[in-house]
């Protein structure tokens, strides 16, 4: 058995020797026998859709609305069961039961923290014997606040600034739903969102009993003078876009960013915020730590973030047999 980052996560189970088939998780090209889509991001999503995708419902509804195109999808297969990641809306990890006998533990990205209206990935819950998972905070300075606390200051920041607009950065599909989220529960003041983020709210409310109530807001179209005091929630790529600095010049308005990123000062100057918190859709240093000891499983491949150095965190301090999983390169009898 071989387990693979080409194009996404392959686990190739061969016919001839194992008897099973290739399962491939998020990647841009359908090459799998079974296709996974972990979630709606858009660097998780097929360019050309396979025949049928596992994915969870609400991915697929998200999906469709970002791309435009349909799929057929199922939720499970004889090989493959899919459990909350905690990521974002639909979000799921798949748990690959394997031809070798062996099972296996996708996260795809994932989040152990109950978020807003999102509860997170459960560790405890998960019986797996080798573990892939996702280090975008891999390093120790990558550790966070409570979620408590950071929901509570970042409503009590809104509430502070009452008297001027205040604009927020966020994906689209994630950290701009839990913008509006804490919006609505610090203040009366009405929430102004993209056209792309608007999209995506209707997405998740067709396929869920979330709601998202918000006007759109038009860049091009809309008088900036006549913003006072409302709540703008658009995409973190507008941070330093014309529109941005004539509304910060003409009304006064804030501008907040949103990531794990926060942590380095170079993430507030890189944005031009006038503030930023640590709100993020994936797990911290000691999260990470967590779920492998949680689990516990005999091999851990790490991808993405710090991979090389979570993995060697892993294996020096915590004995565990644990590789990063570079591009075209590990397998599993390379540990033997």
């Amino acid at each position: 058995m071989t387990v693979r980052h080409h194009d996404g996560i392959h686990f190739h189970f061969d016919f001839e020797v194992d008897g099973g088939p290739r399962i491939v998780a998020d990647a841009r090209s359908a090459v799998g026998d079974t296709n996974i889509v972990s979630h709606a991001h858009a660097d998780h999503t097929f360019r050309s859709a396979p025949e049928t995708v596992v994915c969870s419902p609400e991915t697929a509804a998200i999906a469709e609305a970002r791309t435009g195109t349909s799929f057929e999808f199922v939720d499970s297969t004889p090989e493959v069961e899919l459990v909350p990641a905690g990521h974002v809306v639909g979000s799921s990890a798949a748990l690959i039961d394997g031809a070798d006998g062996r099972r296996y533990c996708y996260t795809g990205d994932f989040s152990i923290r109950d978020r807003c209206f999102l509860e997170g990935f459960d560790p405890h819950a998960i019986d797996a014997d080798v573990l892939v998972m996702e280090t975008t905070y891999g390093l120790p300075k990558y550790r966070f606040p409570s979620q408590e606390a950071l929901e509570t200051e970042i409503r009590d920041w809104m509430q502070d600034n009452d008297d001027r607009p205040l604009v927020l950065f966020g994906y689209s599909l994630g950290r701009a739903q839990k913008l509006q989220w804490l919006a609505r529960e610090a203040t009366e003041r009405e929430v102004l969102v993209s056209g792309s983020i608007r999209d995506v709210n209707r997405a998740i409310e067709s396929a869920t009993e979330l709601s998202f109530p918000a006007r759109e807001f038009d860049a091009a179209g809309e008088d900036l003078d006549a913003l006072t005091d409302e709540i703008l929630v658009v995409p973190s790529n507008q941070s330093r876009a014309d529109w941005t600095g004539r509304l910060v010049e003409r009304t006064d308005a804030l501008k907040a960013g949103f990531s794990g990123w926060a942590v380095d000062d170079s993430f507030l100057y890189r944005g031009g915020y006038d503030v930023t918190f640590p709100l993020t859709d994936h797990c911290d240093f000691d999260e990470l730590l967590e779920t492998v000891r949680a689990i516990d499983p005999d091999r851990v491949y790490t991808t993405h973030g710090s991979d090389e150095a979570f993995a060697d965190v892993l294996e020096t301090e915590y004995g565990y047999r644990a590789r990063p999983l570079k591009r075209d390169q590990t397998t599993l009898e390379e540990f033997c």
